[in-house]
């Protein structure tokens, strides 16, 4: 059966309790409204990380379209994915292009050559998974190592919202609403709703900071900026997005293309995930779908976008459906590419206030500390082992504390030397020591 060859099934199978396969699809009206719901999914966290480097949302949106069809052609359309914006390469991206938090990332280039080779290593990685299987990967990133990596990441981009994203008390406070605004949409809903906590958050913190501002008039107190609509309504709505080219830095690329070991232990982990809800191992296309998602982030930053990764999102609208088919991808990345050629979105992503994208940013770096924090309990990794303690507690200090390293005129920041600090430590403090021999008695 060829790629774009899907079984069709009925709407009745779902209400009897089954599930929608890979292989299989709705009609394709339902599977268009299918495909509305994942771009919904992915659009909070695909937008936000783009707008926390500097970068352009449309282009973001438009190559996570165009990234999750080529991810479709080379695994065969065989593994229902989206690919959206990857947070792991937002405090390498900071890093190396010095962004200070606010509008176009002026040393977005240096960033983009950098996404290209972490786009390089993650697909020689692929070629090497296709040939020789996951094991290794295991070996040399446990979950210990993995999990202190993407705590680290959180971790070290804490200061950015705090110090750099709220210019008053006004701000600071307005970034309070927002993390507020965002945990009781977590918690008092449910449905798509919940799913959509850090979207819906954001949009109910705006609407609050545009009443004190706009409505009240506390601009006049020398509180906050009014939101201004102008922007958006004198925007196209079709053109063409802000494409940058890329500029090859090896102070960059060696900052940024280690987040390829992130991407995989990423990936690794979804296609675990779909592989228990499908009943499908799909082991066998893990190479493939590595070199995807790296052949993906390669195009992505050559045009001026982000890196991507596979959604957890989107994952878990398939959990929630039971609809696994990749041609609901198909749809959802179309949709996604039409929403890039859109002036007027990005206008309107561009409008939100600098306070309320801090209480986002609070949120979501807090959430990938966290994440790290899980992938230990999940794997239920033993603290009384000093081995797994001292790589954690290393790691995480090394990360947080920005420790750097200089190599002549390159300097290898917090996240990169926490990155290969975990990985190379685990390796010395893994090897096998040997007994040592009976001492003889005199």
């Amino acid at each position: 059966m060829g790629m774009f060859d899907w079984t069709e099934k009925s709407s009745t199978v779902l209400q009897q309790g089954g599930v929608i396969g890979p292989d299989e699809r709705l009609p394709w009206p339902q599977t268009a409204v299918m495909g509305v719901q994942h771009v919904i999914a992915m659009f909070g966290a695909t937008v936000l990380a783009p707008i926390l480097m500097g970068f352009d949302p449309n282009i973001a949106i438009l190559m996570s379209g165009i990234g999750t069809l080529i991810f479709f052609l080379i695994t065969g359309g065989k593994v229902p994915s989206y690919l959206g914006s990857s947070f792991s390469f937002i405090g390498v991206v900071i890093a190396a292009t010095a962004y200070a938090g606010k509008g176009p990332n002026a040393s977005i280039g240096l960033a983009l050559g950098g996404i290209i080779a972490c786009g390089v290593l993650y697909t020689l990685i692929g070629f090497i998974v296709q040939a020789a299987g996951t094991g290794w990967i295991e070996h040399f990133m446990p979950p210990v190592v993995t999990g202190a990596v993407v705590a680290v990441i959180g971790l070290n981009l804490a200061g950015i919202p705090i110090k750099n994203m709220a210019a008053s008390n006004f701000d600071s406070w307005m970034q309070v609403v927002t993390f507020v605004s965002v945990a009781l949409v977590a918690v008092m809903t449910r449905g798509m709703v919940q799913r959509l906590l850090i979207l819906v958050g954001l949009m109910v913190a705006t609407l609050i900071y545009a009443a004190l501002t706009n409505g009240l008039g506390l601009v006049g107190l020398g509180m906050g900026k009014p939101v201004d609509l102008s922007t958006i309504a004198n925007a196209a709505w079709i053109g063409m997005p802000g494409f940058a080219a890329p500029v090859f830095s090896a102070n960059a690329m060696l900052l940024i293309a280690p987040v390829a070991i992130i991407l995989v232990a990423e990936n690794l982990g979804h296609i675990k995930a779909v592989t228990a809800m499908t009943g499908k191992n799909l082991d066998q296309y893990m190479g493939r779908a590595f070199i995807g998602d790296g052949v993906a982030t390669m195009v992505s930053g050559s045009t001026g976008g982000t890196g991507v990764t596979t959604y957890a999102e989107n994952i878990g609208v398939m959990a929630a459906t039971k609809i696994y088919s990749t041609a609901v991808f198909v749809a959802a990345a179309l949709m996604a590419v039409l929403l890039g050629f859109s002036p007027k979105f990005g206008a309107l992503i561009q409008a939100i206030p600098l306070p309320v994208m801090g209480g986002v940013s609070i949120v979501v770096f807090g959430l990938i500390a966290v994440a790290g924090a899980k992938i230990w309990v999940s794997n239920k990794v033993d603290f009384s082992d000093n081995k797994n303690l001292l790589v954690a507690a290393i790691t995480l200090v090394l990360g947080t504390g920005d420790f750097t390293l200089k190599f002549g005129q390159f300097a290898l920041g917090g996240i990169g030397t926490a990155t290969f600090g975990a990985i190379l430590l685990y390796a010395l403090l893994n090897r096998k020591v040997k007994p040592a021999p009976n001492s003889l008695s005199i």
